[in-house]
């Protein structure tokens, strides 16, 4: 072979592995310019009693963001208790239910309803379960309320969880239903004892990437949660989460109130951060072997 042939080859080689460093390194530099920008913008504002406070009125200076983050845990865990059995069972059917006409328009309506934004799924909410509705002899007035900003979230983790329940639980070998079944097992019980736990790892990553996916929406809460400015745990009432802060605060002409922003995003950031950081250890941890 010509050894110059062979030196274009190489050359050319090298050029390609370059470029994909360079268009690699791209996509890194803006994680790490924000993360840089919010993290000097917002480590000087947090402490403990940036935690433990809830904000000040206009003209006070001080307070803190304790309203948001208990708001914030609560509406999340509620929409998890929602989400999480719907979307393991919608999985798990799909997963045993693989070329039925039924199967087909959920594994659909999945995808569709994955795709949807997020203001649409809050204005959906909002006319629901937040605006007055009548139905038959039974009428009830809706409000505002952490229960219907939690119902917004739950549809918008369903998709993630169904669609990662579905996956894992395909493949899974055959192998371990029939062993099941040939000992007798009922089908509910190959289901929770054997065919859920051995794909665990797989339902465990895509709840808590549903759950870093909810964390920093603003659109479902503004049409449903509302937020408040006290400290409130009832989630039959407006209660206040990070996302809603940020987004009202951010806004807002006071430097105490823009100060109270730079935290909370900071605190929303490492929050996400360590969801997906988790997510990444647990998979690795408790890996299906086949």
């Amino acid at each position: 072979m010509d050894g110059k042939y062979v030196k274009y080859r190489l050359g050319k080689s090298y050029g390609f592995q370059s470029l994909v460093y360079l268009l690699a390194f791209a996509c890194i530099v803006p994680l790490l310019a924000i993360l840089f920008y919010i993290i000097r913008a917002g480590i000087t504002k947090i402490n403990w009693h940036f935690l433990v406070n809830i904000p000040k009125p206009v003209g006070e200076s001080g307070g803190g963001i304790a309203n948001a983050l208990v708001g914030s845990i609560i509406i999340i865990l509620v929409a998890a208790v929602i989400a999480v059995p719907i979307g393991i069972l919608a999985g798990v059917y799909l997963s045993e239910h693989r070329k039925g006409r039924l199967a087909y328009w959920c594994r659909l309506s999945t995808d569709i309803l994955q795709g949807v934004p997020s203001i649409v799924i809050g204005i959906v909410a909002y006319f629901w379960l937040v605006r007055p509705w009548d139905i038959g002899f039974i009428h009830h007035r809706g409000g505002f309320s952490a229960l219907s900003g939690s119902v917004a979230l739950a549809i918008m983790m369903l998709p993630i969880i169904v669609r990662s329940t579905e996956e894992t639980l395909k493949l899974l070998p055959d192998s371990l239903r029939e062993a099941a079944l040939a000992l007798g097992m009922p089908f509910h019980r190959v289901m929770f004892k054997v065919i859920i736990p051995v794909g665990i790892s797989g339902i465990l990553s895509g709840i808590m990437l549903s759950v870093a996916r909810i964390t920093g929406e603003t659109a479902p809460l503004l049409f449903t949660a509302f937020g408040n400015p006290y400290l409130s745990v009832n989630i039959g009432k407006p209660m206040q989460s990070l996302p809603l802060l940020i987004f009202n605060y951010a806004t807002s002409p006071y430097q105490d109130w823009l100060n109270l922003a730079w935290g909370a995003s900071l605190i929303l950031l490492v929050w996400v951060l360590f969801l997906n950081i988790f997510t990444k250890v647990i998979t690795r941890k408790w890996k299906v072997q086949f």
